[in-house]
């Protein structure tokens, strides 16, 4: 025995699509949800986006935030509203606004619902509302004041009183980003304090390295930085000078060859030439010699003799002294020292802090800011059940106006079925063609929803709709009257109204075809004959007229070679009678012998009894379209939904079947209103001629002496 039938509530049915679905119709219907057997749920399975329901509701009920709707999930939120609520029957009134005294006070739970609400109208300044409605949640900075907690551990400048501590929450945000207050207001939170005080930390550690050690890192005090720039401005050519003195000491042959040549200096005096010229640069610091060292004022190459004299002034007099020149071993004594600084320079913190003065750094570390602000921050956590509880009201009140109707589109799909609302995954209706399609989805995944979609059955259209000011969008509408003679892809064009009743421009550019209807079986084979004769028409008429074009061609042609030839009297071709009298006796024999097949046929039909006539008649009839209006018949009877659903993401659990006659009411067909009138005469209409008419009289008659000449009459005359 089933767990259903032990708790021994009784579910009530209905049959529509084919299959039984369960009517869901009161408190008592959403108590015993779960109890339900989840085989008899129409639907398993939902996106939480893309579909014509409110996405803030779904995101509630979706519990795991996972962007899918699951039975489990479904269910929870029934058995909550069942909870919180006296009486859960006020959900199915389907309108939004929740009454006060709806809320179950006894309860715990409920009883904090309902002071909630009444806060909430008061922050809304409708104190005297009795009822509650989605609308009253859409400002939430009316719900949560900067000057208030709200329990979402961020803090606003607006929540200190301290105007040092605003101070700081700003310098936080100016330096490592701000994140929104329920209030809508910048602010920060215990990460973002933590990440400040450690960075402010680790920039004041990295200062007093530099104060431990002052003659190392930093030997000339403050002056530290800006003599090291003039030490790397001129470093690479000192460098470059000492090395030419010391290859002259290795071989006093290179002095000669490491000094400007003649010819150098022979090439200057064609140039005008200036302190900054590109050859005078490029010549050495001074004269090399071995184991000279570097005149720091007289004899050095103009080219350099400033940024020479700033190094002696602003590096060598304040670590040396006041001197004239500068030997190799002092250069490298120099140089030693700056490289201290560059290596404490390159552990400077990468922070945004590190720009800020260390003092004021070092205060705040001192001071009590940090703490305060992680005060701030627990207090506004403590107030987390007040805000969760503005939350859990929004989500109630949602629920009020929402639930029933997702129930009606996922346990049930009796939205879709009974037709007093569209479903919520109909987007809207596309006309085209003379006929408005109702099973009008939005398609995601264009590649996806073409390869399971055909499994439908139904005959799809896909179209591109586009509306100035709004993203483009794709649909997929299913065409279950009428008949596709006229559909064209790609180019046809129509008008698609989504649910809010705005047009969009929709384009066809795919086209899955499948029955239509009975109807439309009935006349295919007609018209796939009709449309075979006709090809082969224009394939004969193109074929004739190729032939008399080709024949008048090599006519010209031969006519000039004649022209061009000797003059010749061509033989004269005898008439062959006998040829003639052959092609005749041909012909004849044709018509004769399809006179007597038809004449056979006319005879044995006309040999029946009258009341068999109608029954012969519609055995032909019923032999040419017969085959196609049964395969017809039995494919519409197989069109589901399903496939169009699980295309976009659902979880169908049955085989919802759109039948012949409920497919039918799904896409409506162009016909005149009730009591309009017509008038038949167009002004415009194509002038009839007699042909036709004498056509079928000649045949008539032909048919009339063929019977005569069979004695067909003789049994009516005799």
């Amino acid at each position: 025995m089933s767990e259903q039938k032990k708790k021994g509530y009784q579910w009530r049915f209905f049959r529509s699509g084919g299959f039984d679905q369960v009517l869901i119709e009161n408190a008592d219907d959403l108590r015993h949800l779960g109890e339900l057997d989840q085989k008899l749920w129409s639907v398993l399975a939902c996106p939480t986006s893309g579909l014509e329901f409110d996405t803030r509701t779904l995101q509630m009920i979706d519990s795991d935030g996972d962007g899918r709707i699951r039975a489990p999930e479904v269910i929870a939120a029934a058995n909550w509203v069942c909870t919180v609520l006296k009486t859960p029957d006020v959900l199915f009134r389907g309108v939004d606004g929740l009454p006060l005294d709806a809320i179950a006070s006894e309860h715990p739970e409920g009883a904090k619902l309902a002071a909630t609400a009444r806060k909430v109208l008061a922050y809304i300044n409708k104190p005297e509302s009795d009822a509650v409605a989605v609308a009253d949640f859409a400002d939430p900075s009316l719900l949560f004041a900067p000057e208030h907690y709200n329990g979402d551990g961020i803090v606003p400048a607006e929540l200190a009183t301290d105007a040092g501590l605003v101070q700081t929450i700003g310098l936080i945000i100016e330096h490592f980003g701000a994140l929104e207050d329920r209030s809508g207001k910048p602010g920060i939170d215990q990460d973002k304090v933590s990440a400040f005080f450690a960075a402010a930390q680790m920039v004041v550690d990295w200062h007093a390295q530099a104060t431990r050690d002052p003659d190392t890192v930093l030997p000339l005090g403050d002056a530290t930085a800006a003599a090291a720039a003039v030490f790397d401005g001129v470093r690479a050519k000192v460098e470059d000078y000492f090395t030419r003195c010391r290859l002259a000491a290795f071989d006093e042959r290179a002095a000669l060859a490491l000094n400007p040549l003649d010819t150098t200096y022979a090439g200057f005096a064609l140039e005008a030439l200036g302190a900054d010229s590109e050859g005078v640069l490029a010549l050495p610091l001074a004269q090399v010699a071995a184991g000279r060292a570097l005149p720091l004022s007289a004899g050095l190459n103009p080219a350099w003799e400033a940024r020479i004299a700033a190094l002696r002034d602003e590096v060598v007099k304040p670590i040396l002294g006041a001197h004239e020149d500068l030997s190799h071993a002092q250069w490298q004594d120099i140089a030693a020292r700056f490289d201290a600084y560059r290596s404490w320079l390159a552990r400077k913190p990468a922070t945004p802090l590190a720009a800020l003065p260390v003092d004021e750094l070092s205060a705040l570390l001192a001071g009590t800011a940090q703490a305060e602000l992680t005060s701030l921050i627990e207090q506004d956590l403590a107030a987390e059940t007040a805000a969760a509880q503005v939350d859990a009201l929004e989500r109630l009140v949602r629920y009020n106006r929402d639930f029933v109707t997702l129930l009606r589109n996922f346990v049930t799909l009796s939205d879709f079925y009974k037709g007093a609302d569209k479903a919520i995954f109909q987007a809207g209706t596309l006309y085209l063609d003379q006929r408005s399609c109702e099973l009008s989805l939005r398609v995601f995944d264009m590649g996806r929803h073409a390869a399971l979609a055909p499994l439908s059955g139904a005959y799809l259209v896909y179209c591109d709709c586009v509306r100035e000011g709004e993203a483009a969008m794709t649909i997929v509408a299913a065409m279950t009257a009428g008949d596709a003679d006229e559909m064209m892809v790609p180019g046809r064009n129509g008008v698609f109204y989504d649910r809010q009743g705005r047009d969009w421009n929709a384009s066809v550019v795919k086209v899955v075809e499948a029955p239509i209807s009975v109807r439309q079986a009935f006349w295919s084979p007609y018209k796939r004959i009709g449309s075979m004769i006709g090809k082969q028409l224009q394939k004969f008429a193109a074929s004739r007229d190729k032939a008399v074009e080709d024949r008048a061609a090599a006519g010209v042609a031969d006519a000039g070679a004649k022209l061009e030839a000797p003059a010749a009297t061509p033989a004269a071709q005898a008439f062959d009678i006998a040829k003639f009298a052959g092609i005749f006796a041909a012909i004849g024999l044709a018509l004769g012998a399809l006179g007597t097949a038809l004449a056979a046929v006319v005879t044995g039909f006309l040999s029946l009894p009258a009341w068999q006539m109608p029954v012969v008649i519609a055995g032909v009839v019923l032999l040419i379209s017969g085959p196609s209006m049964l395969l017809a018949w039995l494919k519409l009877r197989n069109r589901n939904l399903g496939p169009l659903l699980d295309a976009n993401g659902w979880a169908v659990n049955t085989r919802a079947r759109i039948n012949i006659p409920f497919g039918a009411a799904l896409t409506g067909l162009a016909t005149l209103p009730a009591g309009a009138r017509r008038s038949l005469s167009d002004p415009y209409a194509e002038k009839q001629t007699p042909w036709g008419t004498w056509m079928f009289l000649l045949i008539v008659v032909a048919i009339a002496i063929v019977l005569w000449r069979q004695g067909v009459y003789d049994s009516f005359l005799g």
